[in-house]
């Protein structure tokens, strides 16, 4: 082992921060913290590669590594022993590029702490070691160790001797045998499943299982990747029901077919999109790695594919690798979509509890006997404040360094005692968090059929090695969070590789440039493309990929395991074969392709190895040669297509709730305290750490107007970089819709809402009709409980049977997650009390659609001129409140909620919007969502700074201000009225249309009633809500970032002479200045684009 010292590993400010950390919750005196990056290298360098490795590092060889005092104690935080660090990874490659052979580079942190004698004169640290709870402060116990002896750090590389195969003795031992097997190795296998495998095992086979087998058995057939609820049989009040769940969400497609070109049998579902030119190169020789690739545009049908993930186990238990490695997985589905899909545009989105920011805490997070706070959350899993300081960064840096801008998304809080004594006995919330990762990308027409696997084809794995990380993690996401012993929660935890992730899409990108326009011709694998089928590997790693893989086509396949690339010796043949690391996809290619795709992969740097061959008898055969054993040799009947169909059963239960007690509101502090709620307020510390720009195309993402305020409706990209002769640009657009706590109320209500709510943020783009929006539904509940599963039945029966059809929209891919419930136990002085959160049933919706015109895209910025604001309420007037944030603020729920009662409302609604756009007529438009009318019209101000004063009732002032019916706030100049209350007519939406407001030339918000005028009228400056608003970013960033920077962006709100971005040329923006270089040349000069690693926006 060789170490080279290098430069400080935390800024200025996080010092400080950490400083204060560490007197706020510990009691160490701590008074200064040297940190320090130390380079840890495999073996030793001497002359001109110690030279390379210093300027790769950037470091001097004269920086020595600092050496504790006296009254300092020294702490090593490097990767989790076993594990590789993604850092690692990367570096190790650029060594390698770079002619320094080597095993492996690592980084770690070396933390010197100053620690100041008490008041009594002794040091508050005794043998040099921290407490558990200082040493917290330093490192994740998820991904990271933490030791005292640089010396230790030796064990990163240490060569483990592979572990051996086990065999599980049912044949000797019986069922016991496999019962004590499931809980050792966290299988989390069913009754039903012991009972299959005990059968196939000793009756069919008559032989032991493998660890291996029973393993990959787990994951392929786990909740998370089989979807068994959703596929079960149904009794309901002892009535069998005729269909599945999934049976009802295939209701929407078999009803509304139109448009859909590929549903439920891929990683992601495609739509029709429009015609246009896509950018791209294509390389003169595949076959030559250094063939020159020329770019050019390219004619044809511009597809849109569409997926919508969930990764909510591990971003409990690791927030950043969580979220990055959840990014990261959608973002596999798209490419690996057909025969090679790109991703476009993506959007994040997470539910969490109460966040308790120790600077702002709020009324809500303390009421009730059992406060919410009080409550706690499991020691395993991170807090919600956590989980939203970095589990952001995580999926906003995978898509940064992918190359996929994130441009859409939702956030929020929620945690509720519903006990009727308010005593913590019923708390609901996500303490087991939703974290949802999802987008859009383009994909050929020609290349959205798989073709066949045949027999002799190779199978390959394309992307980084195997390593001891994410095993289990399928089975993992199929329990509620605090089933599995703690240890395996840890061996589930996955790591991220955006690099080698890029690397791989960039070889699909290559194959798919190849294949031309022919459908014939790509049918009959014809058409230059390697690609015969393509999978992504995600939970249960190769050992549930593989034999998708080929059994999609009927086939088997004969697999050498020693084959697959991996990066530890010591990992035993099960770890190999399920482990979960990141950025692989598994595919097959004719074996007369071999040449060329390894000549693409070459080229860009990207690994892959030939695993074995697909067969035409249907039995997976896995050899391990260096064990001279047979880990797998199992028939693909047993593995993916015996098991039975589960059941399900549920009596229905009155749900009485008691209604909503509206007296003690002041209405003052009510504004505030929505605007302040963390559902509604500001979401650009989520929004600014992500890349928005990149691939040249983004029309839409979330900050609108001069101001950049976080608040729009929609994400807009365009179909490419120029629009075809004479036609508009055309695009696809994407939102999200959930409304999650009113299904405390009436789930089937809040389904509804969730539909809605999509519709209406996405009804700002320029969409020729309804029936052109497709939809993902992710599904979350606790099921297990009467009351739970008829939740989940009654919301997927609403959409799937009623609305969605009634709507013409289809619902051709989605996802479920359904053990939302976080049990643990807490231990003190007095005994131990047993604890539970469940998540409320909780659908999320994102809408997808192709745009006729980009341009067209309203947002909720202001025309600062003479205007009106008008409300379209779909509910006509009925401004329930039950579930709403105001509800909320006082921690209550309600029994009347907001519900979409006629489908042909929003249907109108839609039409009027779309005819509005067209001809002109809004000039802002923002959905009402979270925070009501309040909120939507507070929002709108900011963008631009225009006063507005509201003109409401006295009746219902409440419902009016704050109720979360569906509908939106439009302006409309005055010259544009008569024309508006013509199209209101026209589209049958005038009984929803009313007048609620005026601009005004005050920086402010004002609110009149016939009670609320002259003196009494309610009067807010726009800078003072919006500093509200702005509390849980501003707080948030503070502790995740530069002080210093956030505080700036926090005062320029109320700063009066603040104007924005302003585009302020001090040049012709028409003149030629390209001309006279090009006169001077005979011919056009040539450009070339060199890539390297972390290079992403070569097409810009």
């Amino acid at each position: 082992m060789m170490t080279i010292a290098g430069q400080p590993f935390l800024t200025d400010f996080q010092t400080q921060q950490l400083i204060s950390q560490f007197q706020q919750k510990t009691e160490l005196n701590v008074s200064q913290i040297h940190t320090q990056q130390v380079y840890v290298l495999s073996r030793d360098l001497v002359g001109n590669e110690q030279k390379k490795a210093l300027d790769l590092f950037g470091v001097h060889a004269d920086i020595q590594l600092a050496a504790p005092e006296d009254n300092q104690i020294q702490v090593i935080v490097g990767p989790r022993f076993g594990t590789i660090s993604p850092w690692a990874s990367k570096a190790t490659d650029i060594f390698n590029n770079c002619e320094i052979e080597i095993k492996r580079v690592e980084r770690v942190i070396v933390y010197t702490l100053t620690i100041d004698a008490k008041a009594d004169g002794e040091l508050s640290a005794t043998n040099n070691k921290l407490s558990k709870a200082a040493e917290q402060l330093l490192f994740d116990r998820m991904t990271q160790s933490l030791v005292y002896d640089l010396n230790d750090v030796n064990k990163l590389f240490d060569d483990e001797q592979p572990a051996s195969l086990n065999r599980i003795d049912v044949i000797g031992q019986g069922q016991s045998a496999l019962e004590n097997a499931n809980k050792e190795f966290g299988f989390a296998l069913s009754s039903e499943d012991i009972d299959y495998l005990m059968n196939a095992y000793v009756n069919e086979l008559k032989r032991n299982p493998t660890d291996v087998e029973l393993m990959m058995f787990a994951q392929a057939n786990s909740e998370h990747c089989r979807h068994k609820i959703f596929n079960a049989q149904w009794t309901v009040d002892g009535e069998v029901q005729p269909k599945s769940l999934f049976q009802m969400i295939k209701n929407t497609y078999k009803a509304n077919p139109q448009g859909i070109l590929s549903a439920y049998k891929d990683n992601a579902a495609v739509m029709a999109g429009a015609k246009g030119l896509r950018y791209y190169p294509v390389p003169t020789d595949a076959t030559d790695v250094n063939s020159a690739h020329p770019y050019d545009f390219h004619q044809e049908e511009i597809d849109i594919l569409m997926k919508v993930e969930t990764h909510n186990h591990p971003t409990a238990i690791a927030p950043y690798a969580g979220a990055a490695t959840g990014a990261g997985g959608e973002i596999r589905d798209e490419g690996a979509t057909g025969r090679g899909g790109k991703p476009k545009a993506g959007l994040t989105g997470f539910h969490v509890s109460h966040l308790h920011i120790p600077e702002l805490a709020e009324k809500w997070e303390q009421s009730g006997q059992v406060s919410t706070q009080d409550y706690g959350t499991p020691d395993r899993m991170a807090t919600s404040l956590e989980i939203m300081t970095e589990a952001p960064l995580g999926s906003a840096n995978f898509s940064n360094e992918f190359g996929r801008p994130n441009l859409c998304g939702y956030f929020r809080s929620f945690q509720l005692d519903t006990s009727a004594a308010k005593d913590g006995s019923q708390m609901r919330g996500y303490h087991k968090p939703i974290m949802l990762a999802g987008g859009y990308g383009n994909i050929k027409r020609n290349l959205i059929e798989k073709n066949t696997i045949q027999q002799g084809d190779l199978l390959i794995v394309l992307g980084g090695p195997a390593m001891q990380i994410g095993l289990g993690g399928g089975a993992a996401s199929s329990v509620d969070s605090g089933e599995l012993d703690e240890g395996l929660d840890f061996a589930s935890v996955q790591r991220d590789n955006a690099e080698m992730e890029r690397r791989c899409q960039e070889v699909i990108d290559r194959c798919w440039a190849l294949a031309g326009n022919d459908v014939d011709v790509s049918n009959n694998s014809a058409d230059g493309n390697p690609i015969v089928s393509l999978h992504d590997v995600g939970a249960g790693g190769l050992s549930n990929a593989m034999p998708e893989l080929v059994n999609d086509h009927e086939m088997g396949a004969h697999l050498n395991l020693r084959k697959i690339p991996s990066l530890e010796a010591g990992m035993s043949p099960m770890a190999i074969w399920s482990n979960e690391a990141q950025e692989r996809y598994v595919l097959a290619i004719r074996p007369e392709s071999q040449a060329q795709f390894d000549a693409i992969c070459a080229r860009e740097r990207c690994p892959y190895a030939i695993l074995g061959e697909a067969t035409e008898i249907r039995q997976l055969i896995v050899d391990d040669e260096l064990l001279d054993a047979q880990p797998v040799d199992m028939p693909m009947q047993v593995l993916l297509g015996g098991t039975p169909q589960m059941q399900r059963s549920f009596n229905r239960q009155d749900n009485e709730l008691p209604p909503l007690e509206l007296n003690d509101f002041n209405l003052a502090e009510s504004i505030k305290d929505v605007l302040r709620h963390p559902t509604v307020a500001s979401k650009s510390f989520l929004i600014s750490i992500g890349d928005r720009s990149i691939t040249g195309m983004v029309v839409r993402d979330q900050y609108v107007g001069r101001y950049q305020v976080p608040v729009a409706d929609c994400a807009v990209t365009a179909s490419g970089l120029l629009a075809l002769d004479g036609q508009p640009m055309s695009g696809e657009a994407m939102s999200v819709g959930e409304r999650t706590p009113v299904a405390l109320i009436n789930p089937k209500a809040s389904a509804r809402l969730a539909v809605g709510e999509a519709i209406t943020n996405i009804a700002g783009a320029r969409i020729t009709q309804l029936s052109d929006i497709t939809m993902s539904a992710n599904w979350m509940a606790a099921c297990g409980e009467d009351v739970e599963d008829a939740a989940l039945f009654d919301a997927v029966y609403t959409v799937g049977e009623e609305l969605c059809p009634a709507l013409g929209i289809a619902i051709p891919v989605g996802k479920d997650s359904l053990s939302m419930r976080a049990n643990w136990t807490d231990s003190n002085k007095d005994g131990s009390t047993d604890k539970s959160v469940v998540s409320p049933m909780s659908l999320v919706i994102t809408a997808f659609a192709p745009v006729i015109d980009v341009a067209k895209t309203l947002t909720p910025e202001l025309i600062n001129s003479d205007s009106a604001f008008y409300r379209i309420d779909l509910s006509k007037g009925k401004l329930r409140l039950g579930g709403s944030i105001l509800a909320q603020t006082a921690s209550q729920l309600g029994n009347e909620c907001p519900d979409l009662e006629k489908p042909s409302d929003l249907i109108d609604f839609f039409n009027f919007i779309q005819a509005g756009n067209a001809q002109g007529v809004i000039s802002a438009y923002h959905d009402i969502g979270d925070g009501g009318l309040l909120a939507t019209i507070a929002e709108m101000q900011f963008t631009s700074r225009q006063g507005i004063k509201l003109s409401l009732d006295d009746k219902n002032l409440l419902g009016q201000l704050f109720s979360e019916e569906l509908g939106a706030v439009i302006q409309v100049l005055p010259e544009n009225v008569a024309a508006l209350m013509q199209l209101a007519e026209e589209f049958n939406v005038s009984d929803m249309l009313s007048l609620v407001g005026q601009s005004c030339e005050e920086d402010s918000l004002i609110i009149q009633t016939p009670l609320h005028m002259g003196d009494d009228t309610l009067r807010f400056s726009r800078s003072e809500l919006q500093q509200e608003w702005s509390q849980v970013s501003y707080q948030i960033a503070r502790r995740r970032d530069n002080p210093a920077c956030v505080q700036q962006e926090y005062d320029l709100i109320s700063d009066a002479s603040h104007q924005g971005l302003i585009a302020a040329p001090n040049f012709d923006l028409n003149q030629k200045v390209e001309e006279p270089y090009l006169a001077s040349r005979e011919s056009k000069p040539r450009v070339a684009i060199l890539r390297e690693q972390g290079v992403n926006g070569q097409t810009e």
